[in-house]
């Protein structure tokens, strides 16, 4: 009875407390004076800060309200999220700096050029921060506290905020991820009690599936900036490559029950390519953090956990183009006030963390700008001098049958200013055949020398041996390209300044039948088109000649008779098709081949799909989101989402495929029974990840596995933790050989299949060597970490394996074929399963 009454009065104490945290005088420096002129955040948003969670339609009102009246502020609108809303940004500094500002961007611009910069006159310039908000949306004390930047910023008054502003562009994105923002305050907002209740059991603190950490897709974005294959992602890209800031911070939420996180992380696990002042300057400015966190008496650590390996995080690329990355985590409150080992965490609280970083990053900045500026000069200056010493020269990379996954990574270079090429004409080099329009070179000395290493490289050796995210993410063997680096600039041709895929054509019309191979990239979503259409296709299971060209495993076949268009009207269709679709499509004029004839039973009939996916409690967001957005934005395809809180009310019948992403769920037995007739009945079932388990032990599929056996020796209690995270695999790329005769392998050309691995599920091989038609090589490992005794276990296992269930078929992967969207490579073995799976 004592104790509950003294947690109720700790409960109501803090509860007054935080009354007293909604008014601006819990946040802003009190010393100064406001410019009555820029209106209160609560004065256009209708509530105090804090008070309730800021939606995203508030928070772009406001910022418009104060960049309307405010000579500090401008904005602007880059683009718009999946869900259309507005990813904006402000521009902060000194109203004569806005008048030169095309200026001062030209001359920060110049700085970054190692043949341009000795000129510039760093002790005048201005230093540029970018200041980053909520990437994660169920992470909002950013976002929130980025209403208290704004205000700061546009109305303090006295000689230190001219003098900041004066030699500070500030680049404030408020959002960056609007998406996830807005789904997270509507929860929180629309579970909170006018009596605040902090008990972490209450529904507050607990959002229903997917969750608002990610945007519309369910990708967490703070995992894009390198692969940049969001709206998002590519805005904000676009304004860094633009300004080339010196510091960037992204200001993030961790666990309630820890206090506050700033950069520098663990330094064992920052990436090699990274300098080592890069990460004195980051400790340096975690001083100014330190002070300012230490005069409101909040609790905070560094250096121990979080790393900078990875450089498709907000806080790490900034490291390889030249600035300071900085992370920020603070615990989360995940709703107005919440019980945590700390006492109770609130919300105002969390922001106000938050705004304290921010300010101490500014007054780092204005206190180091010479320093970061000479950084950021010194750090393009050293790269051209390395690049001159490097014997690589350039990196040629292509497809000779596929021109989109080409030109999409093409693309991604694009975003990131890196300088492209066209060969001069088609050549051989290391025995891979590179066409001259579908190939491109990249010239190492150039600007940006550092980042193409980072995207190119191939590291299998590593001085720690955890990771706080993946450890590999080579961008062509991730798009399942043929590469090499050249020695020599040689067969360099045109630098590509306008970048486009080459559109698709049907070479003539036909009375017989057309012919499309299954290479391109885009060739499901043109398969998808025609069978929608209502028109008869089949896929050859051979390869065959005709008229002096060889089609190979997977060719698409489309006869002219008996469809239900006319001859003009398939032409017209197929033409529209092969346009869309960046696919060529081939006019045949007779049945007779070298090889399989058009007429064999060889070409099998191919099913109009309806593909059904499930979601829900249990499944993996991110590995669901990045299926959906496959279908959705790639292929253009319908994919059903199935709920499994609903799914024993669905009638299966009406789906060819379902798919089951990575999964702990539980199903009743009523339901996998439904399911398993299902496949019995001819359905093709899919299984991702640890969905392979659930197969297994539900009986729907039988399979062998294996493991490492690795004994903790000589192993102290503090050093447990670093024992267990290196038996991780925490992301990294391996080596497979591929039957391509086998329809999941259609559209290969290779006999290795470069594939990406997260998981510890290894599949032993089939008995019977044709069940085998993907297999992990001898010597598997391509890039990344993997302790020994997992290599050892993972040589010649196998990542697919398709068994018979009556008359259907279960599907299964090891792993994501998917990942991040950027996985272009494999992205085709999951359409082979949909479009093929009946034919394995």
């Amino acid at each position: 009875m004592k104790l509950k009454i003294l947690l109720i009065f700790v409960f109501v104490t803090a509860m007054l407390h935080g009354q007293n945290q909604f008014e601006l005088s819990y946040y802003l420096p009190q010393n100064i004076s406001y410019n009555k002129n820029i209106p209160t955040p609560e004065s256009v948003i209708g509530h105090q800060i804090g008070e309730w969670h800021i939606t995203h339609d508030k928070l772009v009102t406001y910022m418009k309200t104060i960049a309307a009246v405010s000579d500090r502020v401008t904005i602007e609108d880059r683009g718009f999220t999946f869900e259309g809303k507005p990813l904006i940004l402000l521009t902060i500094t000194s109203p004569e700096n806005h008048k030169n500002i095309d200026a001062i961007q030209s001359n920060h611009f110049n700085l970054t050029e190692a043949n341009k910069s000795s000129t510039l006159n760093i002790e005048t310039m201005p230093l540029v921060v970018y200041q980053g908000f909520s990437i994660h949306g169920n992470e909002p004390s950013g976002a929130n506290a980025s209403l208290l930047l704004a205000y700061y910023l546009a109305a303090a008054e006295g000689t230190e905020i001219i003098n900041l502003l004066d030699n500070t562009i500030i680049l404030l994105d408020p959002s960056l991820n609007p998406d996830g923002l807005q789904r997270f305050a509507y929860w929180a907002n629309t579970n909170k009690s006018d009596f605040i209740n902090s008990d972490p059991n209450d529904r507050e603190f607990h959002e229903v599936w997917p969750g608002s950490r990610t945007n519309h897709y369910w990708f967490d974005m703070n995992r894009d900036w390198l692969p940049a294959q969001l709206p998002e992602s590519k805005a904000r890209i676009e304004t860094y490559r633009k300004w080339m800031p010196n510091i960037l911070t992204d200001h993030h939420e961790m666990g309630s029950n820890s206090t506050f996180f700033f950069q520098p992380g663990i330094q064992s696990r920052v990436h090699p390519l990274t300098p080592k002042e890069n990460q004195e300057l980051t400790k340096e400015i975690g001083n100014y953090h330190a002070a300012a966190l230490d005069k409101i008496g909040s609790l905070y650590f560094t250096e121990e956990n979080f790393d900078d390996f990875y450089y498709g995080k907000g806080s790490t690329y900034p490291d390889i183009n030249g600035a300071i990355g900085i992370l920020f985590e603070q615990g989360s409150s995940r709703g107005h006030a919440q019980e945590t080992i700390n006492g109770v965490l609130t919300f105002p609280f969390t922001i106000r963390n938050q705004y304290t970083a921010a300010l101490s990053t500014l007054e780092a900045a204005k206190s180091m700008r010479v320093k970061l500026l000479t950084y950021q000069r010194n750090f393009y200056k050293n790269a051209a001098i390395e690049t001159l010493k490097d014997k690589t020269k350039a990196i040629v990379f292509g497809s000779e049958n596929d021109a989109a996954r080409s030109f999409h990574l093409a693309e991604i270079l694009k975003q990131h200013t890196i300088e492209i090429y066209k060969p001069k004409s088609d050549f051989k080099e290391n025995g891979k055949n590179f066409k001259k329009e579908q190939s491109y070179i990249v010239p190492i000395n150039q600007k940006n020398s550092k980042l193409i290493k980072a995207m190119f490289e191939k590291r299998t050796s590593f001085t720690d041996s955890l990771f706080y995210d993946i450890s590999a993410w080579t961008f062509p063997l991730a798009f399942n390209l043929d590469y090499t680096e050249l020695k020599s600039t040689s067969l360099i041709g045109d630098k590509i300044e306008n970048l486009s895929l080459k559109k698709g054509e049907v070479t003539g019309k036909s009375t017989y039948a057309y012919l499309m191979e299954w290479h391109e990239y885009y060739s499901p979503k043109a398969l998808n088109i025609i069978l929608n259409k209502g028109l008869r296709a089949k896929v050859g299971m051979k390869p065959f000649s005709l008229n002096g060209k060889t089609y190979d495993y997977g060719t698409i076949l489309i006869p002219v008779q008996n469809q239900h268009l006319n001859e003009n009207e398939l032409f017209n269709l197929l033409q529209k098709v092969a346009l869309e679709s960046n696919i060529n499509i081939n006019s045949v004029s007779t049945g007779l081949t070298n090889g399989i004839d058009l007429g064999s039973n060889q070409f099998r009939n191919i099913e109009k799909q309806k593909v059904a996916m499930l979601v829900g409690n249990g499944i993996s967001s991110y590995d669901a989101g990045e299926i959906w957005h496959l279908f959705d934005q790639r292929y253009k395809m319908n994919i059903t989402k199935l709920d499994i809180s609903y799914i024993n009310r669905v009638d299966f019948s009406k789906y060819t495929s379902i798919i089951i992403p990575s999964t702990n769920m539980l199903l009743s037995k009523g339901t996998v029974e439904k399911l398993k007739l299902w496949v019995q009945n001819g359905g093709v079932l899919i299984g991702y990840k640890n969905a392979v388990k659930w197969l297994s032990a539900n009986k729907f599929i039988t399979l062998n596995y294996t493991s490492a056996k690795v004994n903790a020796k000589q192993v102290t209690f503090e050093q447990k933790r670093n024992f267990t995270g290196a038996q991780v695999i925490g992301g990294a790329i391996f080596e497979t050989k591929i039957d391509r005769s086998h329809p999941i392998n259609f559209g290969y050309t290779k006999k290795n299949l470069p594939m990406f691995r997260r998981t510890k599920i290894f599949v032993k091989p089939d008995s019977s060597s044709f069940n085998n038609p993907i297999i992990y090589t001898e010597n598997p490992l391509l890039s990344g970490y993997i302790s020994k005794p997992n290599l050892e276990v993972l040589k010649n296992t196998v990542p697919f394996q398709v068994k018979s269930l009556g008359k259907g078929k279960v599907v299964v992967f090891t792993d994501n074929t998917n990942f991040r969207a950027f996985w272009y490579g494999t992205n085709k073995l999951l359409m082979n399963a949909i479009f093929f799976g009946k034919t394995m």
